[in-house]
C-alpha cells in the first residue's frame, strides 16, 4: 500500500513517484540543544540543514512524515519575486524595499538550485512559467509588467504574449495573452523535501517524524518545547508549521489562514500533445488561482480548486475534471490517476510572515502561495539569524501583516465569505 498523508487528502503522484523515502524515528525522551525547530516541511529542514553545517545543535520534531504538508504535495512553481508584483510593492512601499524584496527573492530561487545542484537533489526541473491573463481587460497590465520588470528592477527574462503566442504556447484559447518567463521554472516538490531531509540529518541535525509539539514556553532565558515522550530544552525556538499550527501558538494563528488547495494528475498525454507542448509552468490571473504544468513523463498536474478552512474536500477528481475542461476541452474524457490536497497558509496582505511570537521564538509562515521558493531560503535566513546577522531577515520582520479579523470564532466564516466573493469576480 502506497503511503497516504494522515493529515492532506488524498493521495499525490509525488508520493508515488518521488522515489525512497526514508523514515525518522519518533523522539524518546528529553533534549538539550542549541535550537528547536517545529515543522518538518521546507523552512524548517533549510534552518536546520544550515544550522547544523554551521556546527549548531539542532533538534526538529515533526507531527508526522517530512512533506506531509504543504511542502511536500504543492503545485511546485518557483515564480519570480513576492507573492505581489514588484511594481505593486514599490506603489506601497516605495521603490528602495519593493526592490530589496525582489532582489531578496531572486537570491532565494537561485540559492533553491544551487542547494539541489550542490547536495545531489534530483528535483525534476523543468524551466519557464506563463502567467496568463483570463479577461481581455488585464491584458494591458501584463504587457506593462513585463516593461516594468526590465526596465525598473533589471530582469530581462520576462516576455509579453499577445493572445496568439498564448494559444500557441498553451495549446489554448481560452485566456487572452500573458507573460512568459524563462528566468524560473517547476519542481518536484517531496523530491526536496527528502532531499532536504537528507542533508539535514548527514550535517549531525537530530531529526524526529512522529512527534508533535504539544506546547511552547519562553521563560528565563530557556524555550521549552513539550512532546509527548520528551522536553526539549533550548537557547532558541522556529515554529515552521505554518498552515498546520492550530492551537499550537496563538499569535502565529491569528495571522496564517489554512486555505486548502487541490491538484489532480492526468496519465501522460503523450509526445504529439498540444498542451503547454515548451513544459512551462502557467499560473493564472483569477483571485482563486488556477495553476498547471505538465511533469516530467507529460502528465498534466493540474490546481485549481480551493476550500478555507480545514475540512476535507470530497470527490476531487469531479471538480479538477471540470476545471481542466475549461481550459482543455479536447480532454473532458482525460484519465485523471492521482487526486490530491494541501493546505497553505496565507495571510490578509499575501506577504510572508515573520514574527518573534515570544522572547527567542520566531515563527515563519503564511507564504501565500508562494512559499516553494521563499521557504526554503527563509530557513536559511533563520540560520543566519542565530549566527547573529538578522538584516536580511529584518526585511520580512518589518512587513506589516495584521491579523484576519473576527478573532478564533469568527475569522474562518468572514475569510470564507471574502474569498467567495473573490472567486465570484473572477467569473464576471
Amino acid at each position: 500500500m502506497p503511503y497516504h498523508s494522515p493529515i492532506s487528502p488524498g493521495l499525490s503522484w509525488y508520493e508515488d513517484t518521488a522515489g525512497p523515502r526514508p523514515e525518522y524515528p519518533a523522539l524518546d525522551g528529553d533534549r538539550q540543544a542549541d535550537v528547536v525547530i517545529i515543522g518538518g516541511g521546507f523552512t524548517g529542514l533549510s534552518a536546520a540543514t544550515h544550522l547544523a553545517k554551521a556546527g549548531t545543535n539542532v533538534v526538529l520534531i515533526e507531527a508526522h512524515r517530512f512533506g506531509d504538508g504543504a511542502s511536500g504535495r504543492n503545485g511546485g512553481q518557483l515564480g519570480t519575486g513576492q507573492r505581489a508584483w514588484a511594481e505593486e510593492l514599490e506603489g506601497e512601499l516605495g521603490f528602495t524595499r519593493a526592490k530589496a524584496l525582489f532582489d531578496l527573492a531572486e537570491e532565494a530561487k537561485a540559492h533553491l538550485l544551487e542547494f539541489s545542484a550542490a547536495n545531489g537533489i534530483d528535483i525534476d526541473y523543468m524551466p519557464g512559467q506563463m502567467s496568463v491573463a483570463h479577461k481581455p481587460r488585464y491584458v494591458d497590465d501584463y504587457k506593462a509588467h513585463a516593461e516594468i520588470m526590465a526596465s525598473r528592477f533589471n530582469y530581462p527574462h520576462v516576455s509579453f504574449m499577445d493572445a496568439q503566442e498564448t494559444a500557441e504556447r498553451l495549446g489554448s484559447t481560452h485566456y487572452h495573452g500573458g507573460t512568459r518567463d524563462i528566468g524560473t521554472g517547476h519542481i518536484h516538490p517531496l523530491k526536496l523535501v527528502i532531499g532536504t531531509a537528507r542533508v539535514a540529518a548527514a550535517a549531525g541535525a537530530h531529526i524526529f517524524e512522529n512527534t508533535q509539539s504539544t506546547g511552547i514556553t519562553s521563560q528565563g532565558g530557556k524555550v521549552r518545547v513539550t512532546t509527548p515522550r520528551g522536553t526539549i530544552t533550548a537557547q532558541k525556538c522556529l515554529i515552521a508549521v505554518n498552515a498546520y499550527g492550530g492551537t499550537l501558538e496563538p499569535v502565529s494563528a491569528a495571522h496564517i489562514m489554512p486555505i486548502g488547495s487541490f491538484i489532480g494528475a492526468t496519465v501522460p498525454l503523450g509526445a504529439d500533445s498540444p498542451v503547454i507542448p515548451g513544459g512551462e509552468s502557467v499560473d493564472d490571473s483569477r483571485f482563486v488561482v488556477r495553476y498547471f504544468r505538465k511533469s516530467r513523463d507529460g502528465r498534466l498536474l493540474f490546481g485549481g480548486r480551493e476550500i478555507y478552512g480545514v475540512n476535507d474536500p470530497k470527490d476531487i477528481h469531479i471538480h479538477i475534471r471540470r476545471q481542466i475542461t475549461e481550459i482543455y476541452p479536447a480532454l473532458k474524457d482525460v484519465d485523471i490517476t492521482h487526486g490530491w490536497g494541501g493546505y497553505v497558509g496565507i495571510t490578509v496582505p499575501r506577504k510572508p510572515f515573520v514574527r518573534e511570537v515570544m522572547p527567542n521564538v520566531i515563527s515563519m509562515g503564511g507564504y501565500s502561495g508562494h512559499g516553494v521558493m521563499l521557504s526554503n531560503f527563509f530557513g536559511k535566513l533563520y540560520a543566519e539569524t542565530v549566527a547573529g546577522n538578522r538584516d536580511r531577515l529584518k526585511l520580512i520582520e518589518e512587513l506589516k501583516i495584521p491579523p484576519f479579523p473576527g478573532g478564533r470564532r469568527f475569522r474562518t466564516p468572514l475569510l470564507f465569505l471574502a474569498l467567495n466573493w473573490f472567486a465570484l469576480r473572477d467569473r464576471i
